[in-house]
């Protein structure tokens, strides 16, 4: 089984200080992928070709897009998420954007530290989670379509910087 979907990889310095924490917190996911935002699902990308990817992705007309996470928070048990807090509105409307699709439905943009569908590590505990921050402003300048075969890690099919094409007229 093939799986796809479009990504917003965190770029350092807080790509490697989260990996440290994920690491710790879920050693399963964080080999299976970097510290991420899923932009779109699988179901939703489907039949979206590379090429109509890079288009809409370099087209967007709003640049890098600024996302704010508040302090980590416990779901289903033992997973960790970092939840949005500012900057859901433009990730709506970057969805809508890439899927070409005006009714595209909400989802929560977050950034997962430690997945519930894995089992809890032993270092998933209270004290490691003070080590998180509290709060964390990132921009995302890039998309990426990722993929990945079974359960295998997640690989990068093709990336694109979000309006890298030239505009004309007002931005």
């Amino acid at each position: 089984m093939i799986r796809r979907q479009l990504t917003l990889f965190v770029d350092e310095p807080w790509r490697s200080r989260l990996q440290q924490l994920r690491v710790v917190l879920d050693p399963v996911q964080a080999a299976l992928i970097p510290a991420h935002v899923t932009l779109c699902r699988d179901d939703e990308v489907a039949s979206l070709d590379d090429v109509t990817f890079a288009e809409r992705a370099t087209a967007w007309p709003h640049g890098p897009l600024p996302l704010s996470f508040g302090a980590p928070q416990r779901a289903e048990g033992h997973g960790v998420l970092l939840r949005c807090v500012h900057g859901a509105a433009v990730f709506h409307t970057l969805r809508q954007w890439m899927l070409h699709d005006a009714e595209a439905r909400e989802l929560g943009a977050h950034l997962t530290l430690a997945h519930p569908r894995n089992p809890r590590a032993i270092g998933n505990t209270d004290d490691v989670l003070a080590a998180v921050p509290q709060a964390l402003a990132l921009t995302f300048a890039t998309v990426a379509l990722i993929e990945q075969h079974g359960s295998t890690p997640w690989t990068v099919r093709c990336a694109a910087v979000l309006g890298a094409a030239p505009h004309h007229g007002v931005r």
